[in-house]
């Protein structure tokens, strides 16, 4: 890529669209398109393939239209299948037909199987029953990814599908009805911190482990892909640890500085009990990331808090 490369991107104005549109901007390129940003509808057909026709992308970004955590999941199953396998199939087929040099497809770590082997290697997708928390989300993924790996099978589409661990970082979604867990409970500590309150309720049981990835790191990650040739279809990009559910909630505490304690809700589910990501490929390729989990939170948090009272207590 370079500064006159006809890049677009696609997300649901989330952290990630807006980093890559940020970066970019920062970087001097000049013709950068995002969906949200300059509202091209992704869901209409004709009106998407005539943008499409008319900017000529070079570059391709494609993210998810819809996306959270479990609360989300559950919520709005219907509209997260649909919004993004629409949207996905429509960008992937306009792609291959206008001659877009490359296609980066985000997926997600929710399209492997809830009983995977840890770490999980992206040869274990499809090897067994999702989450049910997050099937519907984990299905459109699926079908986004293989739709990626038919196009460069049939067509020799230059396309390569990323699975992240679970991103945050500033700009992250923060609404604890539709965040996922991490952001969650950065607004919910802080929630309590200003109004004084003597606990903070956590879903589940905190035994679940995860893997977080810095926002920062992951689209340093998805440059490092754009630029150079994997010899795969499928990717995983990952932090290189996890921790579990409980050790996340007692860092955050620690950050936000909160008194009270911290009481885990058996009655909501855990969802899958660990996603742990190999990423072997990726770090083979020369990648690697630079943020730890504790320097992230402290500046995800940072970030959070900056945003003022009324956001601090949404």
């Amino acid at each position: 890529m370079h500064r006159k490369s006809r890049i677009f991107i696609v997300g649901h104005n989330d952290s990630v669209e807006n980093f890559l549109r940020g970066y970019f901007k920062a970087q001097g390129y000049s013709q950068v398109i995002s969906n949200t940003q300059d509202r091209i509808n992704v869901l209409d057909q004709s009106k998407f393939e005539s943008f499409f026709k008319k900017f000529k992308p070079e570059y391709v970004f494609l993210g998810s239209l819809r996306s959270g955590g479990i609360a989300a999941n559950q919520k709005y199953p219907g509209e997260f299948i649909y919004e993004n396998i629409q949207s996905q199939s429509l960008v992937i087929e306009a792609a291959h037909r206008c001659g877009v040099k490359k296609l980066l497809y985000f997926a997600s770590s929710c399209v492997y199987p809830k009983e995977a082997k840890h770490p999980i290697k992206e040869t274990s997708i499809l090897t067994g029953p999702l989450e049910p928390t997050s099937e519907s989300y984990a299905v459109a993924k699926i079908a986004g990814i293989r739709t990626c790996q038919a196009y460069k099978a049939q067509y020799g589409f230059n396309v390569l599908a990323v699975v992240p661990a679970t991103l945050y970082g500033t700009g992250s979604d923060t609404d604890i009805q539709t965040a996922h867990v991490l952001g969650a409970l950065i607004a919910k500590f802080q929630k309590a911190k200003i109004e004084g309150a003597s606990e903070v309720v956590v879903w589940g049981s905190g035994k679940p482990r995860r893997e977080f990835l810095y926002l920062d790191d992951f689209v340093s990650a998805c440059l490092f892909l754009m630029e150079h040739d994997q010899g795969t279809d499928l990717i995983n990009v990952g932090s290189g640890c996890d921790v579990t559910i409980k050790q996340l909630a007692s860092m955050i505490k620690n950050i936000s500085g909160f008194k009270g304690k911290i009481k885990f809700d058996t009655t909501k589910p855990d969802g899958t009990m660990r996603k742990f990501l190999d990423s072997s490929r990726m770090r083979k390729l020369g990648w690697k990331p630079k943020v730890s989990l504790e320097e992230g939170i402290e500046k995800t948090y940072r970030w959070y808090v900056s945003k003022g009272p009324i956001a601090s207590t949404s």
